[in-house]
């Protein structure tokens, strides 16, 4: 039931409206002057106000300047009685009321239909404007919400991040060494690689990339991971390198892990016959470095043909087999090591990565972190646009 406010210093026209007012639905209380007026209003939350325009001490402008300067009454529906003439006078009253935040005006002696009328028209107006009010107020939860919503999930991705991080592996040392680097492009990203002696003799060293970015590619590198850290492929040689690829093809078909694939290099080295088998599926080729720090450096790049894994069941991969020299040093690198977007529009390329390891590797001075300071000197953007993921092993 909407609530109506008269102000009038005349008791008959008060008790008409109330009369009139109330056989239309409306709760109607009643104000003798322009102060009672404001007191009953900042109680009561009318939405309409029918208030005479001449009152004693207090006139109708004034009552409606103060209530409409009160944010609590300001979109309460205010009616000006005036017995200036007709609908409400003279063009300068008409000024001055609406000036004074007055919405409608109806002139005395009242003609009753037409005031029901303003009134029915008024309340759908205080009605619309507390509906919009009412949206305003869910929208402001709603983004409050949100923004709760988006900071705990912020929060989540990076302990997620930070879990992923943890799963990686710690830097080798000894006769065998290495150094990584991991760059997501996002807060999770879809790379993973590791490196652990198998036995005594033998190194698994291997880096995989999964189509896309985000928490579903996080999830299927890390499943990758566990699976290959845990040795649980099922009758698979995890010195074999193509049983590996194999395995994993069987166990990952991209139809079953959300239409995701990936790529993988992975390799083992014997220590004792200084010799290293891999196998590639669809991955960027790893670079085998001989004699680096000469001006005979020898480079190999290690790739293959084959499918990466989750395209298509049933593949056969191939190994391929290289003897490693004394202080020989191997990279293994996601595509996002080079796929670069140079200010140019260019994409700065593979062969220009090799040349960067290569000249690092020569000078000697081959630190990944200042790799990583040249390819980002690169960049045109803020953040790279794919994972960026760099394992360096050096054979001593």
């Amino acid at each position: 039931m909407f609530k109506i406010l008269v102000i009038d210093d005349d008791p008959i026209v008060r008790a008409v409206l109330k009369r009139t007012l109330e056989k239309q639905g409306y709760e109607t209380t009643l104000a003798s002057d322009g102060e009672e007026g404001i007191t009953q209003a900042q109680m009561l939350r009318p939405a309409l106000i029918i208030c005479d325009w001449m009152m004693s001490q207090l006139d109708g402008l004034e009552v409606c300047r103060r209530i409409k300067a009160d944010p609590e009454l300001a979109t309460t529906f205010f009616i000006l009685l005036t017995a200036k003439g007709a609908a409400p006078g003279e063009e300068e009253d008409r000024v001055r009321g609406l000036d004074a935040g007055a919405d409608e005006f109806v002139s005395k002696p009242i003609e009753m239909n037409e005031l029901k009328a303003r009134v029915r028209a008024g309340l759908r107006l205080h009605q619309l404007n507390q509906d919009l009010q009412n949206k305003k107020q869910a929208l402001e939860t709603l983004n409050q919400d949100l923004q709760t919503q988006k900071q705990i999930l912020e929060t989540e991705l990076a302990e997620a991040a930070d879990y992923v991080r943890s799963l990686l592996p710690s830097p080798l040392v000894g006769a065998v060494t290495t150094e990584d680097l991991f760059i997501p492009s996002a807060q999770l990203g879809g790379d993973c690689f590791d490196h652990y002696w198998i036995d005594d003799d033998r190194l698994a060293i291997y880096l995989l990339d999964v189509s896309g970015h985000g928490v579903g590619s996080a999830l299927l590198s890390v499943s990758v991971l566990n699976v290959l850290r845990s040795q649980s492929l099922p009758n698979t040689n995890f010195c074999q390198p193509s049983e590996v690829l194999k395995a994993l093809n069987n166990a990952f078909q991209m139809r079953k892990h959300g239409d995701k694939y990936f790529t993988i290099w992975y390799g083992v080295y014997h220590r004792l016959k200084r010799q290293l088998i891999y196998a590639n599926a669809g991955h960027p080729p790893a670079l085998l470095l001989s004699n680096p720090s000469t001006t005979n450096i020898q480079i190999k790049q290690l790739t293959s043909l084959d499918l990466p894994i989750g395209f298509l069941p049933d593949v056969q991969f191939d190994d391929a087999v290289f003897e490693v020299e004394e202080n020989s040093t191997l990279y293994i690198f996601s595509d996002g090591a080079y796929e670069i977007n140079q200010p140019d529009g260019k994409i700065w390329g593979i062969n220009a990565f090799i040349d960067l390891l290569t000249k690092c590797s020569q000078e000697n001075t081959c630190n990944l972190n200042q790799v990583l300071a040249s390819i980002l000197t690169l960049n045109s953007q803020d953040n790279l646009e794919d994972d960026l993921s760099l394992v360096r092993v050096n054979f001593g």
